[in-house]
């Protein structure tokens, strides 16, 4: 067996819309540097909007400029360049049973999302350190936190789990939705070189110069079953994970992980199970 190492990296600048793929990316505490620091909120009840609500997120683009603005692309759409908000009035928002305060992007941003999605929705911007929410306190120690990502600072997943998770679905009744890609999953970090569900047995591991704390498996939801370049949703693979990877009452694949040191994640990276 090979040492395992990271293939892809992807960073998520709005919540919930497609990635971006980088050969380099900076971990802060909360995450990795630029990942979803933006998000589209109701913008009647300033509560987060996600895939989970419309699926249609998943063809927006956003890309990070050198500022920390954006670039949206949308099909159907002209791109729209996003400032960072400039300091001023907060607002809060609501994610899950949480709030937070954040900064209102510029009207146009959240006219021109509001078009596509054909409902009313803001565009907001978190770029405090003092914003940043607390990770679920069953599983964080003191002062950790995370940004806009649904509970932790960064998820890994492996290839050879993939490979083994979509035999099983080319196994089942519904192998017509097979195989899937990584996307479906949006992980931060993709290992290659692992035996299929080793993640399971990690606790703690070093990417390059990075240490994690690996503190629980992640559950997955509706998105995963997501065509991340149509929209278009299926069955798998919760169909299947329902039936071979249910693990305390979630439906599992990959691991989140958050940061006990500082440095830089670059593709090609060694990880190194530290326990």
């Amino acid at each position: 067996m090979t040492m395992p190492k990271v293939s892809a990296l992807h960073v998520y600048p709005v919540k919930s819309l497609r990635a971006t793929s980088t050969p380099a990316a900076v971990v802060e505490p909360w995450g990795l540097a630029g990942d979803r620091r933006w998000m589209l909120v109701d913008a009647d009840t300033g509560k987060a909007v996600t895939q989970r609500e419309d699926a249609r997120l998943a063809l927006i683009g956003a890309v990070l400029d050198e500022s920390g603005g954006l670039r949206l692309t949308a099909p159907g759409r002209q791109p729209l360049d996003v400032a960072v908000p400039p300091p001023g009035p907060l607002e809060t928002v609501r994610i899950f049973s949480g709030t937070l305060e954040v900064r209102p992007a510029d009207e146009t941003a959240s006219a021109w999302c509001s078009a596509y999605l054909g409902m009313p929705v803001r565009l907001v911007h978190l770029d405090r350190p003092e914003s940043r929410r607390p990770i679920d306190p069953e599983y964080a120690r003191p002062g950790e936190t995370v940004s806009l990502a649904d509970g932790f600072p960064l998820l890994v997943t492996t290839t050879a789990s993939l490979d083994a998770l979509n035999a099983l679905i080319a196994a089942g009744d519904r192998a017509d939705e097979g195989p899937l890609p990584m996307n479906r999953f949006r992980p931060n970090a993709v290992v290659d070189g692992t035996e299929a569900w080793a993640e399971d047995g990690w606790r703690r591991v070093r990417i390059g110069e990075v240490v994690f704390r690996v503190p629980k498996p992640c559950g997955r939801c509706v998105i995963t079953t997501t065509d991340q370049g149509t929209g278009v949703r299926g069955r798998e693979p919760l169909r299947t994970l329902g039936r071979h990877r249910n693990i305390n009452s979630q439906l599992v694949f990959g691991q989140n992980l958050v940061p006990e040191t500082s440095g830089t994640l670059h593709v090609g990276d060694p990880l190194t199970v530290v326990e």
